[in-house]
């Protein structure tokens, strides 16, 4: 039990007080805010960060699976399409003012892993994931989400996210399952930290995208079970121009090769 809090507080960096609700830890930040071009190598907490997030990286394109739960479509009702709508025009608003990433640092936002090739970062608003915990503010995205240029970065959408424990009618409160999905990413099993780069290999049996699935099969390859690695979330392209690319899980944006994220 002494390993979770440390586990959570770099998740933390992601979806922040969601995991914070859902499993009642305490979580210190730990999130990097280097310049767009420090290339510095990362720190102990840095480090215990890419343990957890880097395996969801990797299994970015996953569909629905051993690893991934994704919420099921629901036929449209009344409504429905208006209230999703709301949700891209308060995320566009919500993002206007940090069209200039530095603005957003500024505010408070935080980079996560920002030493990490990724397709798209996360800088994350403590307050706005805390606050995502308890009720649903389509003003108040978790995270805005950036591509890096190479002067910056770029902002391309925003992701809002709910507590693990958020049932499927919790969700469509929040935005309608029959416009989105929402997606979980579920059992992950770390292996030891000897082992790490085996995460990546062909065919691997450790991280979200490995043969291992269960709290059984990692206790004896000597790994370390997740059952759950972040809460709930869901990626808005509010700037994309039809309702499947608006809300898409793999969009032009994140399209590249994983073996170019490392």
């Amino acid at each position: 039990m002494k390993k979770i809090p440390l586990i959570a507080a770099a998740v933390l960096g992601l979806i922040l007080a969601t995991m914070a609700v859902s499993q009642q830890h305490h979580h210190p930040d730990e999130a990097q805010t280097p310049s767009p071009n420090n290339s510095a190598q990362p720190t102990t907490a840095g480090q215990e960060q890419m343990d957890v997030a880097a395996p969801a990286m990797h299994a970015h394109h996953m569909e629905s699976g051993p690893h991934m739960t994704m919420t099921d479509m629901r036929p449209v009702q009344t409504g429905d399409r208006e209230r999703a709508q709301e949700v891209v025009d308060a995320a566009r608003k919500a993002m206007e003012r940090y069209k200039d990433y530095r603005i957003a640092l500024k505010d408070g936002y935080k980079i996560f892993l920002p030493n990490v090739p990724q397709p798209q970062y996360h800088f994350t608003n403590n307050w706005y994931g805390f606050e995502a915990a308890f009720r649903f503010n389509p003003d108040h995205p978790t995270s805005l989400l950036y591509e890096k240029t190479k002067d910056g970065y770029n902002l391309i959408g925003a992701m809002y996210t709910a507590p693990e424990s958020a049932s499927p009618d919790d969700l469509d409160q929040r935005i309608p399952l029959s416009v989105a999905q929402w997606h979980l990413h579920t059992n992950l099993c770390l292996p030891p930290k000897d082992r790490r780069g085996e995460m990546f290999h062909p065919n691997p049996k450790f991280g979200l995208a490995g043969s291992i699935s269960t709290q059984e099969d990692c206790e004896q390859a000597g790994g370390r079970f997740l059952p759950h690695v972040f809460g709930w979330m869901i990626h808005v392209y509010p700037y994309e121009k039809d309702s499947a690319a608006i809300w898409a899980m793999n969009t032009k944006h994140d399209s590249m090769d994983h073996e170019h994220m490392h």
